[in-house]
This record gives C-alpha cells, structure tokens and sequence, in this order.
C-alpha cells in the first residue's frame, strides 16, 4: 500500500503567500486603499478577483505576472521533498489542496520543474480572458460553516479518498502537510495511523494544541509531528516507507 502526502501550498511548500506576492507586479508593489479595504472575510478568492482585475486596469501583462511569481521562494527543504516524492511515486501519491489557484502553483511548480511530484491540484481555477485579465473562480461550494465560503479542505480530501477507495487504491499513512486555519478541518478526516505535520509558529500548530485532548467529534485521531523545515518531513516520510 501506498503513502499519500497532502500538502498545502502557501507558508507550506512556498515560503510566502503567493497571492499576496503577486502585488509585485506593480510598478508600485502596492494595493490602492479602495482594493485593500475591500477584503471580507472568509472571502478571499472574490477579494483576489478584484486584485487581479485592477493589475489588468494597470496593463500588467501575463507573461510579467507569470515571470514574478516564478520567483517565490520555495520553504527551505521542500524542494528535497517534492524531488524525493517525484523519484518514488510507485510508493507515494501526492496531492496539494491550496485557497491558491491553478496558473499560480503550476507555474511555480513548471519553474522549479516538480510537477511531476504532484499527482492532483485542488485549488481555485484560474484563467486569463481574452482582455488579458486574470480570473479567479470558487473551487466549490459547499456546507462547512467552519472554511472559507470557497473551499472546505476537509470535502477535497474525503471524495479524493473515496475515488482512490474505488478505483482500490488505500493508503497505508496519511501525511497532511499545513500551517493555516483553513488546514484544521480536514485533518478530522486522518485515522490514528496518519500524521498532521503543522509548520511551527503558524496558526494551524496553535489550533491543534487546542485540541490535544478534547473527546467526541472534533477530537483529533491523528498523530502530530511539527516542522520548521522539509528535512523533517522527508525524514518522516523516509522512516515511514521503511515500516
């Protein structure tokens, strides 16, 4: 049986949030107030709409964007992991389940040439029109009063087990690689076995040393093994696939 290790993408395999690296496309690498202070929360993905669209109003062409983004720097070690996954994948199945969107992570990945360590993208589509303007979709909808109004992590990850279930592929371990809120609620989903690995410092450590103990349904199955770096979970990874 295979390993499957799930990533998120921003402050996890990139060391920054590629939506808000963008804004250095701008001549002046900044948001006017009248953008900035649109943001609602739990609503994100229609704020990045409005980004994207006032960068088009700045005739920011896609090749300028695309060439920006290309140069967010990976978290330190995780480009030994995705390389180390990309050499195994008859043992690992990999997925990366990101509030980010499609052009964003698979040009970062194309550049650093580790897509093939991916298996499947679950994030928020992306296009650019024919007016040059980038467009940024709701990668579903869905009932989870506990995510953002776009994107339940914990929905994702459920019907992708469930179709591997089908298709007879099961996992031996389960590896959820994350630092945000929005990484809590599909770390339910992992039996005793499976490990959340949160980034130490960030918000979703916290979240789940809150939870360390409770009972019932929020309670936390899982194992939980912090990482500052890729080296860590690599390890992880490589101690697993030797049990």
């Amino acid at each position: 049986m295979k390993i499957l290790m799930v990533f998120d993408f921003d402050h996890t395999v990139v060391d920054d949030n590629s939506d808000t690296w963008v804004i250095r496309c701008l001549p002046s690498q900044t948001l006017p107030d009248s953008v900035k202070n649109s943001y609602r929360k739990g609503r994100w993905t229609e704020f990045m709409g409005r980004v994207m669209s006032y960068m088009g109003d700045q005739e920011v062409s896609p090749d300028r964007v695309r060439s920006v983004m290309e140069t967010i720097p990976f978290t330190p070690g995780m480009t030994d992991v995705l390389t180390f996954i990309s050499e195994n994948k008859s043992s690992i199945d990999c997925i990366v389940i990101s509030d980010s969107n499609t052009l964003f992570i698979d040009w970062i990945l194309q550049a650093a040439g580790l897509q093939a360590a991916v298996d499947q993208i679950f994030t928020n589509p992306a296009k650019f029109n024919e007016s040059g303007y980038m467009e940024v979709q709701s990668y579903h909808s869905h009932d989870c009063d506990r995510c953002p109004i776009n994107l339940c992590k914990k929905k994702v990850l459920e019907l992708y087990l469930s179709q591997q279930s089908d298709r007879g592929v099961g996992y031996k371990q389960i590896f959820y690689v994350g630092d945000g809120g929005n990484d809590l609620c599909p770390t339910s989903c992992l039996r005793g076995h499976d490990v959340v690995m949160p980034r130490k410092g960030y918000t979703l450590e916290k979240l789940l040393a809150k939870l360390e103990g409770q009972e019932g349904d929020a309670s936390l199955k899982s194992g939980v093994i912090a990482w500052s770096s890729g080296t860590e979970i690599l390890q992880e990874l490589k101690t697993s696939m030797q049990s």
